[in-house]
């Protein structure tokens, strides 16, 4: 069967591809997730001139991010953290750590957006990714320092 994809589906194509995909496919996934519609004539009149609209916005997003991620190049951050014997946190350091700090900066980025491989529990400087957008991901690097004691 011939959709129009009015979303983009990971190995299948983009926003306004025209694909042929299996029957079950189309039925049972692609159109009650509304992620493509049936390839008519009419539909593909329709959504011509929206397809075109749709990939511009995505361009223009995609820029954005290209430009947000050369602002943070080089971009370091201190995060001070409670550290016992070994250089060992009481606790850890975690993407909403990172976070925050990043919101500090002026930089807001979710943390959902912060690529940790778990979370950070020594003492120590760390190089963390940062996805913002599916094509562009930056790197940062984050220092986890011992917080100074409150006297």
């Amino acid at each position: 069967m011939k959709v129009i994809l009015i979303s983009d589906v990971e190995n299948i194509g983009v926003v306004g591809d025209v694909k042929d995909v299996k029957n079950g496919m189309a039925r049972n996934y692609l159109f009650p997730r509304k992620l493509a519609i049936k390839a008519t004539e009419a539909n593909l009149k329709a959504w011509k001139s929206r397809i075109e609209a749709i990939r511009l916005r995505k361009t223009e997003v995609l820029e954005n991010a290209k430009e947000f991620a050369e602002k943070l190049e080089g971009l370091e951050i201190s995060i001070p953290a409670k550290a016992g014997e070994g250089d060992r946190l009481f606790g850890s350091v975690t993407s909403q750590n990172i976070s925050d700090a990043l919101g500090e900066k002026g930089f807001e980025i979710s943390r959902r957006d912060i690529l940790l491989d778990g979370t950070l529990k020594e003492l120590g400087t760390y190089t963390v990714a940062l996805k913002l957008h599916t094509d562009v991901t930056q790197q940062i690097t984050v220092n986890v320092v011992k917080e100074e004691e409150q006297q």
